[in-house]
C-alpha cells in the first residue's frame, strides 16, 4: 500500500467521496468499475479535458494524476476500447472519455485524435471499516444494481427519447421538455439509461429544470451493454417514481443501433410498456425514416414525434412529413412547441 496526491478525480468516481490524498494497492482487479489512480504520459490539442466529480470540466496536462474506472467503451465517434485482462503498476492503458473511463483503446476515430495514454498507478482504497486499516478496492456508483429489483413507475407517465446515432439531438430535446413542462407547472424527472460514464447531459437536464436526476452509473455502470440495460433502466424509473413527479423524461443514449443496450431495453415488454411516448431523433431525414422503421418494425413503438438536426428547416420537416406521416420539431429553435406538444400527449393519456 501507498499514498499518492491526486490531480484530479473523474465524474465517474462521484459516489466515492474521494480526496486528494490517497491509499493504492498494487494487486489490481480487471473488472468494470474498479477506480484506480494513473499519471497522464503525453498532452494532447482535442478531446482533452475531463468531467470532475463537481461537473466542472478541467483540461488534463502531461504528468497529471488522475482517477477513473477502468472500463470499456464502444463509441462511433469517439474511442472504442476493451477492458484489460490483468494490470499491474507500469502498465499503460488509455483515458477513453471525459467521465474517466479507463481501458485498452482499439480504435479512435480522427475528430478526436489518439487518446490520453496513462501509466497505471494501482487501485484506489476505500476503508469502510471504522478504526482497522482493512482497504479495498473503491468502485463506482453510490449502490449496485440489482437484477431482480421490483420494477414500479407507479403510474408516472414516461417519455423517451430515442436516437438514430449520437450527437443526434437527444440531450437538446429532452432539455426541451423538461424546461417546458416545468414551465407549466409539472414536476418533472429525468434520467439517462445507455452510454458511457458522463454526468453531463444530466446536469444540462437539471440545469433546465428536472427537480431529480439520475444516471446508470449511480448504479455502479461504467458502460451499459444489451446484458445490463433492461435492468438499471428499470432501476432508474422505479428509484425516480419514489418521487412522484407528474412525468419522467428518459433519454436512452447512444442509437438504436448502438452497442450500449437500447435494443435490448426496447424489447423489453415491461418497459415498453410502461412508455407513454417515445420521440425519435434523427440527423437526417434518411436516419428519420429509418429511425421510425426500426421502431416500428421491430419494436410495435409508433414514435410521437421527430426532432434532432434532421428538422433544422422546413426541408427535412417537409420530407418527414411526406414520407414518414410523422410530425417533426425543432428542439433548437422550436423548443417550446416541442415542450407543449408532449405536454398534449401526457394530457390525452390522462384523459384515456
Amino acid at each position: 500500500m501507498k499514498s499518492v496526491i491526486v490531480d484530479k478525480v473523474a465524474s465517474v468516481a462521484q459516489h466515492s467521496q474521494l480526496g486528494h490524498e490517497l491509499r493504492l494497492s498494487g494487486d489490481i482487479p480487471c473488472e468494470e468499475g474498479v477506480l484506480i489512480a494513473v499519471r497522464v504520459l503525453n498532452n494532447k490539442a482535442r478531446y482533452n479535458q475531463l468531467e470532475l466529480t463537481s461537473g466542472r470540466m478541467a483540461t488534463v496536462n502531461q504528468g497529471d494524476i488522475v482517477v477513473g474506472a477502468l472500463g470499456h467503451r464502444k463509441a462511433l465517434r469517439g474511442y472504442s476500447g476493451h477492458l484489460p485482462d490483468e494490470l499491474e503498476a507500469g502498465d499503460t492503458i488509455q483515458l477513453l472519455n471525459i467521465g474517466g473511463v479507463l481501458g485498452i483503446c482499439d480504435s479512435a476515430n480522427p475528430d478526436v485524435g489518439p487518446p490520453f495514454d496513462c501509466e497505471v498507478l494501482g487501485t484506489v482504497l476505500h476503508f469502510p471499516y471504522l478504526g482497522e486499516r482493512i482497504g479495498i478496492p473503491a468502485r463506482a456508483g453510490e449502490r449496485p444494481l440489482e437484477n431482480d429489483a421490483l420494477f414500479d413507475t407507479r403510474g408516472v407517465p414516461v417519455v423517451a427519447l430515442a436516437g438514430t446515432c449520437m450527437d443526434s439531438g437527444k440531450t437538446a430535446a429532452a432539455c426541451a421538455i423538461v424546461s417546458r413542462l416545468r414551465h407549466l407547472g409539472l414536476h418533472v424527472a429525468a434520467c439517462k439509461a445507455t452510454g458511457v460514464s458522463l454526468r453531463r447531459d444530466i446536469l444540462t437536464m437539471e440545469d433546465a429544470g428536472a427537480a431529480e436526476t439520475m444516471i446508470f452509473s449511480d448504479l455502479g455502470i461504467v458502460t451499459t451493454t444489451a446484458e445490463n440495460g433492461p435492468a438499471l433502466t428499470r432501476a432508474l424509473l422505479t428509484g425516480l417514481a419514489e418521487h412522484n413527479p407528474d412525468v419522467i423524461v428518459l433519454e436512452l443514449g447512444d442509437g438504436l443501433l448502438g452497442a450500449y443496450g437500447v435494443e435490448a431495453i426496447l424489447s423489453d415488454t415491461s418497459i415498453r410498456d410502461a412508455l407513454t411516448a417515445v420521440i425519435l431523433c434523427a440527423n437526417d431525414p434518411v436516419s428519420a425514416w429509418g429511425g421510425a422503421k426500426i421502431l416500428r418494425d421491430n419494436f410495435g413503438i409508433e414514435p410521437a414525434v421527430v426532432t434532432g438536426p434532421a428538422t433544422d428547416n422546413a426541408v427535412g420537416v417537409d420530407q418527414i412529413s411526406e414520407k414518414i406521416s410523422l410530425p417533426a420539431i425543432n428542439a433548437l429553435s422550436n423548443g417550446v412547441a416541442l415542450g407543449d406538444f408532449v405536454a398534449a400527449l401526457l394530457k390525452n393519456t390522462e384523459v384515456a
